[in-house]
């Protein structure tokens, strides 16, 4: 035979669980959910300027001395990305100074336009 204290308590969680999984669900309709790939939010590019210090056409990568750039918060810096097409390499050579676009692909940077 059941205690009334252990009938109760189940009968509260029965009602209580539901619900609160209702109100966390009108709080963030997408909680537990994936969300399909066309729903996810466009890709952001970024524009800066740099030096170019390296280019590795075998990786695919270029190393770059660039300004600041406000949109991500970064101070200047020196780091390498990798580009998009590999056409763009023919654009970069060691100490040229450009105008890029890239865009945050995973923990990469990928450029998507040299000028």
């Amino acid at each position: 035979m059941k205690s009334p204290a252990i009938i109760a308590i189940s009968t509260l969680l029965t009602v209580a669980v539901p619900a609160m999984v209702q109100a966390a669900e009108m709080k963030d309709p997408h909680a537990g959910h994936q969300m399909p790939a066309e729903a996810k939010a466009e890709t952001r590019t970024y524009k800066a300027s740099g030096v170019v210090k390296k280019v590795d056409a075998a990786k695919g990568s270029v190393t770059l001395a660039h300004g600041p750039v406000a949109e991500l918060k970064w101070p200047a810096m020196t780091m390498g990305f990798t580009v998009k097409d590999k056409a763009l390499l023919g654009k970069l050579a060691v100490d040229k100074k450009i105008d890029f676009e890239f865009i945050e692909q995973g923990k990469s940077y990928v450029i998507t336009a040299v000028k």
